[in-house]
């Protein structure tokens, strides 16, 4: 068996909210509801579940089994992954090894996360000890400092960033999940306008927390077919690095591990960038977006500003990125993200982006950022491409 054995069959989503009055449990448990009801397939024959990282559980050393607990699963096969912003992404190539191995045949993969309303994080390594104290907090100003360096080795436009923050906001107004308080256009003016947070971040690079979940449902070709399926996410390629360079003394922050990701699931799958019908890209920082394209082969590292002056990424145009507002137009619910862009990438693959819907659906791109490192680039970096046709 291989990876595109298995298929995604069924997503489903709540709204976002900015801070949630809703325990996480109890928005896991309407999104396994909304998946029951979608695919038809019974609670009992869920007999496999992958959670995302979840803010809210991280204190928590029985995350996995108290979540099935609360959700009344019997399971032959659970996991938790905690690489952040990747987890998601991660999670679909991991509900395939699962099924293939023979542990289980129907995987819940589910991202919640009420990272505002009820943070249990605790971090442990450099941060408490060596960055925060000299005012070096968190990915803002990670950000700040990769994007000074990308500026100084490249040069840096900021009115191509600002296109991709227009259009993914354009696209949010289409999306009726995406959190309320972002739900109003913004113009290239807005952008360039907006306060700096750690320049040159502008407050409009930013994205903004909030809570929600969204979750897929995976199972192997063969029980889809059984089932009747007819239409399904099949993953095609897929590909991981965490700790890119790490016995490099010094390391280029806009050289990520997306680089290696992304050739293998390219090779993988068998496609190119030229392929895909529309990318989900992870999108913490617009900047981020940009360096992603480089280092996925859409261009050459350095070229990422004319890249995108060239390109139109709205729904309709010629490259469709993040057609559901990304993160930083729809909100980021927390450590579980990365589930955003995924449940999009499989509602545009179904078909079924309503105003927003993508012409060609024969192939998407979804990525993921996990960690941010002082002075490097990200911890994790994965790609992963699914497939309309099989």
């Amino acid at each position: 068996m291989a990876l595109h054995d298995s298929a995604i069959i069924g997503y489903a989503e709540v709204p976002t909210v900015r801070r949630s009055t809703r325990d996480v449990w109890d928005i896991g448990a309407e999104i396994v509801e909304s998946l029951i009801a979608s695919t038809g397939v019974e609670k009992a024959q869920i007999d496999g579940m992958i959670l995302s990282s979840c803010s809210t559980g991280a204190g928590n050393i029985f995350w996995s089994q108290t979540t099935a607990d609360q959700l009344g699963l019997e399971l032959d096969f659970c996991q938790s992954v905690d690489i952040g912003g990747c987890s998601p992404v991660a999670s679909i190539a991991r509900a395939s090894m699962a099924i293939d191995a023979g542990l289980c045949e129907t995987v819940l993969c589910l991202f919640t996360d009420t990272q505002v309303a009820e943070d249990n994080r605790k971090m442990r390594a450099f941060a408490d000890e060596w960055t925060n104290p000299l005012g070096y907090l968190g990915p803002v100003t990670a950000f700040g400092l990769l994007s000074t360096r990308y500026a100084h080795q490249f040069g840096l436009d900021p009115a191509c960033l600002g296109k991709l923050a227009v259009t993914q906001r354009a696209h949010a107004l289409l999306n009726p999940n995406a959190v309320p308080t972002l739900q109003k256009p913004i113009t290239l003016d807005d952008y360039l306008s907006s306060r700096m947070i750690s320049d040159p971040v502008r407050l409009l690079d930013c994205v903004m927390a909030c809570d929600g979940g969204s979750g897929v449902l995976v199972t192997s070709r063969k029980s889809a077919e059984r089932r009747g399926v007819t239409r399904m996410a099949v993953p095609v390629g897929y590909g991981e690095r965490t700790n890119y360079r790490a016995t490099d003394p010094i390391v280029d922050p806009t050289d990520t591990g997306h680089r290696i990701a992304g050739a293998r699931a390219f090779a993988q799958a068998g496609l190119t960038p030229a392929d895909m019908g529309s990318l989900h890209l992870y999108d913490d920082f617009i900047i981020a977006m940009m360096i992603q394209m480089e280092m996925l082969g859409f261009c050459k590292q350095g070229q990422g500003c004319d890249f995108i002056a060239e390109r139109d990424f709205h729904f309709d145009g010629d490259l469709p990125l993040n057609t559901g507002g990304g993160q930083i137009s729809a909100g980021q619910v927390g450590l579980a993200g990365g589930g955003t862009n995924l449940v999009e990438a499989v509602r545009q693959i179904f078909g079924e982006g309503d105003k927003r819907q993508v012409r060609d659906t024969r192939h998407a791109l979804v990525t993921g950022i996990g960690g941010i490192p002082y002075g490097r680039n990200w911890a994790s970096s994965n790609a992963l491409i699914l497939s309309g046709e099989g």
